[in-house]
């Protein structure tokens, strides 16, 4: 075990490439399922970040400071999202970009995952906005609404599509640096704390996540937000935000890292266990307690699972 309790960067490749094939090999009606919970899970963080924002003082006399607040309690989300197993089309631009580039996810198995984890978390923000936030009234105090309405009007409204795309970049860059550095933990805490400081960047810095967008847009709909329609925010808070997601976190995460240090190596072992090429993961010190003799030695009858496998499998 390290001595800082967490697997080294080629180890952490490793284990973001093994699960990329296991979440691009569920079942579909599984995968759209965990999908539509990330967006359950996603869009709470959302509506605590606008809530946290309605603050006028602050937002007239420090709103840097305001934003650095919500930016710190707005990472609930994706810790519950990533330790529940539930899919997110974003970080999905890494886990299967670099399966891919592994040579063990096909690319059409890859666009199938983004397709439904897409839609998945659409369904899910969406249930969350109506729902939840919207016939339940969450925003009903007009110091909500208000920032509601000012939250989505500065995203949509007052950039152009060419801004919104590049900070779609930068948004994925760092979440998906969040699940990476997500999976390098051992342990609760190491886990929690390298999902928490890449997401507080993100949200910090104003960056267009495009599940994000898919409760703070619809929900200032909801509100009436004047001068955001359907068709802008597909224009202007979908097409540019996934087109920069995809760039972030599959280009600047998924094959830079992968590059650096998957290309040309040899296999790596997670915890004793080696990737075999049907998906299964053989612990080379495993034994057969028929033979006495080394798994290793033998043909693979059943695998025998680190804690780490077992717990992508269990997605």
């Amino acid at each position: 075990m390290s001595v800082h309790n967490a697997y080294n960067q080629k180890e952490t490749m490793e284990l973001v490439s093994r699960t990329g094939v296991l979440k691009a090999n569920m079942r579909l009606d599984k995968m759209f399922l965990s999908s539509v919970s990330a967006g359950f899970l996603l869009s709470f963080a959302c509506a605590t970040l606008l809530s946290t924002n309605t603050a006028p003082w602050f937002q007239q006399n420090a709103p840097g400071l305001i934003r650095t607040i919500g930016a710190l309690v707005f990472p609930y989300g994706l810790t519950i999202v990533t330790l529940t197993g539930s899919d997110l089309c974003t970080g999905s631009f890494m886990f299967t970009t670099v399966s891919v580039l592994h040579g063990r996810l096909g690319f059409r198995k890859m666009l199938l995952h983004w397709v439904a984890t897409f839609w998945g978390n659409l369904a899910g923000s969406l249930f969350v906005v109506a729902v939840i936030a919207g016939y339940g009234d969450v925003f009903r105090s007009s110091l909500y609404r208000q920032e509601v309405i000012a939250f989505a009007t500065a995203k949509q409204l007052a950039p152009q599509w060419h801004m919104i795309f590049l900070r779609g970049i930068g948004a994925n860059w760092l979440v998906c640096l969040a699940c990476m550095l997500g999976l390098s933990g051992r342990e609760f805490v190491g886990k929690v704390v390298g999902i928490w400081i890449p997401t507080f960047a993100f949200v910090s810095l104003g960056l267009d996540h495009v599940v994000a967008n898919m409760f703070f847009i619809p929900i200032a709909i909801f509100e009436g937000a004047p001068g955001i329609s359907v068709g802008l925010y597909i224009w202007k808070g979908i097409i540019p935000a996934l087109l920069g997601n995809i760039i972030g976190g599959g280009l600047f995460v998924g094959t830079l890292y992968w590059y650096l240090h998957l290309h040309g190596q040899p296999s790596i072992e997670i915890d004793g266990s080696e990737y075999e090429s049907d998906g299964i993961y053989v612990r080379r010190d495993a034994i057969n307690p028929r033979s006495g003799r080394s798994l290793k030695d033998e043909e693979v009858g059943a695998p025998s699972f680190s804690a780490s496998e077992r717990d992508m499998r269990a997605d």
